[in-house]
């Protein structure tokens, strides 16, 4: 972090604005696109797949395990990191040629997921939505590199923002579209169609520059640690001397630099919030649908009050996001987002304790849940493309955005029993007490005093220390 930033003026609003004309924040948008539109199909217009095909809220919760593999993603990040792809690498480069894989993977599995049929058991469901996980999580960890590579710090809220709103328009697409299309044409045909959207994503990458990665490669090859472990094996074959400075060039050091950096305390503290951060939004996803369902919601009915007014209100609130975070600085951002999500499934609860079904209410607590995840949500990104090092751009931010999802994929495993057990009006207040302990561990961090020791996250677009928060 550099130091001369500390006492940096916040800027104004319309300089906050201007960031928005550049050309890349357009690349930006229709790769956020390519990101989102996988999200919904195998998991919340799934779960509406499931329930209408009369399977258990259990089953259903125990779904999201299926996509793990989102969270699993730092496993094979340093492989995506510095691997190159045959032929492709030479021609679009190291981060364009792993986006272009991971989205042919993602429109093959979705055509093999529009031929399933949940009647006929979940095997063939479980293994696809597997399969199409795998490859969405590939295409996130080269997304997440170029999106990080291709614009300084202070431009990665804007960049952020960008990107979420490109990832909700894909969730209309793959949620508001793909139910219209099953009310219309049956599941089949509505997943056939998300499909052949991939092509957006595929455009958009043989179109955008290759970034030029903030350190060498050479300097990354031959960091210390590398040359120590080679000197100490100058005995061993050629071949395993190589491959173990592959490790621990790839996986070793990206993990080592980031507590070095921070320090064992504050670097713990810090993970642990990253993985506590969004527990609220992992532990109602798959239950939402389901919830609409068993209150005598229709599908067009959700397609049209939930994924389409609900989510545009959210790109609304994803712009506003990327304008707090320039303005007020992370940890502002954080919090808001946090108070905002526990208000909105305490909308929920409300909701559900109407015996009527109104399509006002549904209205009034989807958007300004759509608010609340737009704000948490962009911040969150923001504050994770912080903590990484140049040297180790796939490899940490996988680590970070793979430890904010784990914890919340394993609760929401269990969702559907909570559900089943409490009622819906109990499991929003539920849900809704999920974000304390990210929220109460943000306002340790600040007056602890810890957040002065060079923790970008919590000053204005998530640069320099925390001498400018909050």
């Amino acid at each position: 972090m550099h130091m001369d930033r500390v006492n940096a003026r916040r800027p104004g609003w319309l300089q906050a604005l201007s960031v928005y004309r550049e050309p890349r924040m357009l690349a930006m948008l229709f790769l956020g696109f390519s990101s989102g539109l996988p999200f919904y199909p195998v998991f919340q217009t799934l779960t509406a797949w499931l329930r209408q095909a009369h399977i258990s809220l259990p089953v259903i919760g125990m779904l999201a395990w299926a996509t793990i593999p989102y969270s699993l993603k730092f496993l094979w990040a340093p492989v995506v990191d510095r691997a190159r792809l045959p032929l492709l690498h030479r021609l679009f480069g190291r981060r364009r040629s792993w986006m272009l894989l991971a989205q042919a993977g993602i429109a093959f599995g979705l055509v093999h997921l529009a031929a399933s049929d949940p009647a006929e058991g979940m095997r063939r469901i479980v293994i696809w939505d597997v399969f199409i996980t795998f490859f969405a999580a590939t295409q996130d960890t080269a997304m997440d590199a170029w999106r990080i590579e291709s614009a300084p710090v202070e431009m990665q809220g804007a960049m952020a923002a960008a990107y979420q709103i490109g990832f909700r328009i894909a969730l209309i697409a793959g949620g508001a579209g793909a139910l219209g299309a099953a009310q219309a044409f049956g599941w089949h045909i509505s997943y056939l169609a998300v499909a052949s959207l991939t092509i957006v994503g595929i455009v958009t990458t043989l179109l955008v520059k290759e970034p030029e990665p903030a350190a060498s490669r050479q300097a990354v090859e031959r960091e210390a640690r590398v040359v120590d472990w080679l000197e100490r094996r100058a005995h061993w074959p050629r071949s395993l001397q190589n491959a173990g400075a592959w490790v621990i060039g790839a996986v070793v050091c990206p993990f080592v630099d980031f507590f070095s950096r921070y320090g064992a305390r504050l670097a713990l503290s810090t993970l642990v919030l990253v993985s506590t951060y969004r527990l609220t939004e992992f532990a109602m996803g798959s239950q939402i649908n389901p919830f609409y369902i068993d209150h005598g919601y229709s599908l067009d009915q959700i397609a049209w009050i939930v994924k389409v007014i609900g989510i545009s209100v959210s790109v609304v609130g994803v712009f506003l996001a990327g304008l707090l975070v320039a303005k007020l600085g992370l940890l502002r951002s954080l919090v808001i987002g946090s108070l905002l999500t526990m208000l909105s499934n305490t909308g929920f609860a409300l909701l559900a304790t109407t015996h009527t079904p109104t399509l006002l209410g549904l209205g009034l607590a989807n958007a300004l849940d759509n608010l609340a995840l737009a704000v948490q949500g962009t911040a969150n990104i923001a504050f994770l493309s912080s903590l990484t090092s140049p040297k180790y751009t796939a490899t940490q931010y996988a680590l970070f955005s793979s430890l904010f999802a784990l914890t919340g994929k394993i609760l929401e495993g269990f969702s559907g029993f909570v559900a089943r057990a409490t009622g819906w009006p109990a499991f929003f207040v539920y849900t809704a007490s999920l974000s304390i302990p990210g929220l109460l561990l943000l306002l340790w961090l600040r007056r602890s005093g810890m957040t002065r020791q060079g923790v970008p996250a919590l000053s204005p677009a998530g640069i320099g220390p925390a001498d400018a928060g909050a």
